[in-house]
């Protein structure tokens, strides 16, 4: 039977650990005799460094925020989207709109939304084109990948292809400002101390996106960069985030 982390090894992460690397350290020492490490005792792990808990009232503004800008938002860029759509199903088959599960805040999956930006077959021609990734084991970049249609291109580049995500966010399972959500397959490969990343709610833009994107190939800087987010996070900070976001997209910095 495999053995459980202690409240005591817990505790021991967030109390005596002042600094990223330190508790990158604890956790894996906390892990290092467990008989098996398995995801749902390192999604736990993930609880215990919830900002929601600690920060209620700033949290409820943030949600706040999520719902009246989405709603804003999608009565501004309403021609844009339905434009977007018109073009995907001109120029290939398949649906409009692309989903798939993901995972969130605590390992709590959920269909995430985007523009459709592949051709109708992406996914069957994945295993073939894995040997051309061109980030990290823990996430798939390919920046001429062969499986993107014209349109595709172009609404990516922008991050307008994201835009559905808006609907996660009325639905709370996204918000504006976090960690991008992995897939299973992805998270299959993590380290232990990876799992720290879900003590947040997953988001259309991050740190990582206004601190250079496809850019940042390392997998430990991205995870670092959203841990410090989350650990440190504010209502400011959100806005900081959304505010360095604008020119990201506008100019399609470090697209892929």
């Amino acid at each position: 039977m495999a053995t459980t982390l202690t409240t005591a090894k817990i505790d021991l992460l967030n109390k005596d650990a002042f600094s990223f690397n330190e508790i990158r350290k604890n956790l894996e020492t906390c892990l290092e005799h467990e008989i098996e490490n398995t995801q749902e005792i390192l999604f736990n792990i993930s609880k215990q460094d919830d900002q929601q808990k600690e920060k209620p009232i700033q949290f409820l503004i943030k949600r706040i925020i999520d719902i009246l800008g989405t709603c804003f938002g999608l009565v501004i860029i309403s021609p844009l989207l339905i434009a977007v759509a018109i073009a995907i199903k001109i120029e290939s088959r398949g649906s409009v709109l692309f989903k798939q599960k993901r995972i969130g805040k605590h390992g709590k999956e959920f269909y995430m939304y985007k523009f459709r930006s592949m051709y109708e077959d992406a996914e069957d021609r994945f295993e073939g084109l894995i040997k051309h990734n061109q980030t990290n084991d823990y996430m798939f970049k390919m920046f001429d990948d062969p499986r993107i249609t014209k349109v595709g291109k172009f609404i990516r580049k922008y991050s307008i292809d994201e835009l559905p995500q808006l609907i996660n966010v009325i639905k709370g399972e996204m918000t504006l400002v976090g960690f991008r959500p992995p897939i299973q397959n992805e998270v299959d490969k993590y380290k232990d101390w990876h799992y720290l990343r879900f003590a947040g709610t997953p988001g259309l833009t991050g740190p990582w996106q206004v601190s250079g994107r496809s850019s940042i190939k390392n997998f430990d800087i991205i995870v670092e960069l959203e841990y410090r987010y989350n650990k440190n996070w504010n209502i400011l900070k959100d806005i900081e985030i959304l505010l360095k976001t604008i020119p990201v997209v506008i100019y399609g910095k470090d697209a892929a």
